[in-house]
């Protein structure tokens, strides 16, 4: 044997023993300070009871970014800062709000405005009537008889007891079922064609609304009551009109939960005369109609890979009814707790760590869109910049307060293998399921289109679909404080780990243009 490659061999396998003992060792110093030493909930107590409802370009929204920029700051990362993202549109918030009906008796009723409706212009008083029209003749009936009236419009809506909680983990054997292939699991994608009729059914409805919507503010109603989703005093919420600079002028309108606004349809159709009052007062915010992410980084120390970058991110912004707790102040509150983590240990990362909180992912991920689009390429062209070379992977958390039980490749099959490892640490904290699947919905989704590799953790579903996600339950109390340090600690190991692999997370194939939808 050369003895000059045996003692070669030997100090190769040496120093691979010594790599891993050293990972090894930081990342259990992660786990340490993730789980043991945790400011994940303080995080979140300002970002939501303290800055309030984030709505697109409120004044909430102002408060979390300004706050989140200065505790970024704190934690000692650089190049803090409020960025635009382009123009957004106007911000609104509700300054007042009361309602009740008041006969057949008293009754406060659970309701809030609609995102982007208007006021009340002081108190109001008025019949409630029960408005059944589904067509644009239907609505002759009601000429001239609505003036000053609170309109109810019907549903069908019936609501069952249900006999399970609403908070549920994945078994093993879903995560199982998840991790398999999808063609053995699913039958692989199962593609529809959209149904002609179906779609001009759809058309018809719009614009039947849109008509709806002319007659009654020629009418002069005072408020329009209509069904949200949900149960037990929970509603899920909306917008009600554009936040378009030249949006045109909509009626005042409330969603009422269902309980309530049920109550109310049964007296009606009973024939029993309802009244209401209501005083709302919402406002519009347009002096600056630009939309901002705040953006700051741990700079790189390799002096070949200090130019690329790892991102991680969530979007900040909320909607109005709660202060967006589960969406999606928890998935800021972790990506904020995962870069302390790795300020707090004193890492020195080779590759730069860049954190985004992202603005209007509600609206249509406007606030990663236009980030995308500004640092890395325009996905309808497909035209790419220098910086599209320079990033390894963006990392997202939006999908509520349940731990991380794996993630998602977006069909990334090459980046499996890497995870996979990554995970195992983390097995004794219920984190070991990769899979191939896509997921969608929020802010990854920017970063893959363009062909850079955007992933989102699979996270325990807790309550979030039934009882947080949009409604006006989503507040702090909702969230699991051991759910979101195990979540911020996995996540300040992979984007460390990320940083530190010698070559970037492998990409798939790059995407083709997607020519803009017209609208």
């Amino acid at each position: 044997m050369n003895k000059k490659l045996f003692l070669t061999g030997a100090f190769a396998s040496i120093m691979a023993l010594t790599s891993i003992a050293q990972d090894a060792a930081i990342t259990q110093r992660i786990k340490d300070e993730g789980l043991n030493k945790s400011k994940v909930m303080e995080t979140a107590f300002y970002l939501t009871d303290v800055s309030g409802p984030r709505l697109s370009n409120s004044p909430g929204l102002e408060r979390a970014e300004k706050w989140a920029v200065e505790k970024l700051k704190s934690y000692g990362l650089k190049n803090v800062k409020l960025e635009p993202l382009g123009k957004f549109g106007k911000g609104w918030e509700i300054e007042k709000y009361y309602a009740a009906f008041t006969s057949p008796y008293y009754h406060n009723i659970i309701a809030s405005s609609k995102a982007w409706t208007p006021s009340t212009n002081g108190p109001i008083k008025g019949e409630v009537v029960l408005m059944k029209a589904d067509s644009l003749p239907d609505l002759a009936q009601y000429k001239g008889k609505l003036k000053g009236k609170i309109i109810l419009t019907p549903t069908t809506a019936i609501l069952a007891t249900t006999f399970k909680s609403d908070g549920e983990r994945y078994t093993e054997e879903e995560l199982a079922t998840m991790a398999a292939p999808a063609s053995a699991a699913t039958g692989g994608q199962r593609g529809g064609q959209r149904d002609p009729a179906a779609l001009g059914r759809l058309i018809k409805l719009r614009e039947f609304r849109t008509q709806l919507s002319a007659f009654l503010k020629e009418e002069g109603i005072a408020l329009i009551l209509t069904y949200a989703r949900g149960t037990h005093g929970t509603f899920f919420t909306s917008n009600g009109a554009s936040y378009a600079e030249d949006a045109p002028s909509v009626l005042p309108e409330l969603e009422v939960s269902s309980e309530d606004f049920l109550r109310m349809q049964r007296l009606l159709v009973a024939g029993i005369r309802v009244e209401m009052e209501a005083d709302i007062k919402t406002k519009f915010f347009d002096k600056d109609l630009q939309g901002y992410n705040v953006i700051g980084e741990i700079l790189g120390t390799d002096p070949n890979l200090k130019n690329e970058v790892v991102m991680l991110g969530g979007h900040l912004d909320s909607w109005h009814a709660a202060t967006g707790a589960t969406d999606n102040a928890a998935g800021c509150a972790v990506m904020m707790e995962a870069v302390r983590i790795i300020q707090a240990l004193s890492l020195k990362p080779k590759r730069t760590i860049r954190i985004a909180l992202w603005s209007s992912e509600e609206q249509g991920l406007y606030g990663s869109r236009g980030y995308v689009a500004q640092h890395f390429g325009d996905r309808t062209t497909m035209q790419l910049k220098p910086e599209h070379e320079k990033i390894s992977a963006y990392y997202n958390l939006d999908n509520g307060s349940g731990k991380i039980r794996g993630i998602y490749l977006q069909g990334n099959e090459a980046a499996g293998p890497i995870f996979t490892q990554w995970l195992k640490p983390f097995a004794d904290l219920g984190a070991t399921t990769v899979t191939t699947r896509n997921t969608g919905g929020t802010d990854h989704q920017s970063f893959d289109a363009l062909g850079i590799p955007g992933f989102q953790f699979i996270q325990d579903g807790l309550e979030y679909n039934t009882r947080t996600h949009h409604t006006n339950e989503d507040t702090y109390d909702r969230l699991i404080a051991d759910d979101l340090k195990q979540a911020a600690t996995i996540l300040a190991s992979f984007v460390y780990n990320t940083s530190e692999r010698i070559e970037k997370i492998p990409r798939k194939e790059l995407p083709k243009a997607q020519p803009p939808v017209a609208r």
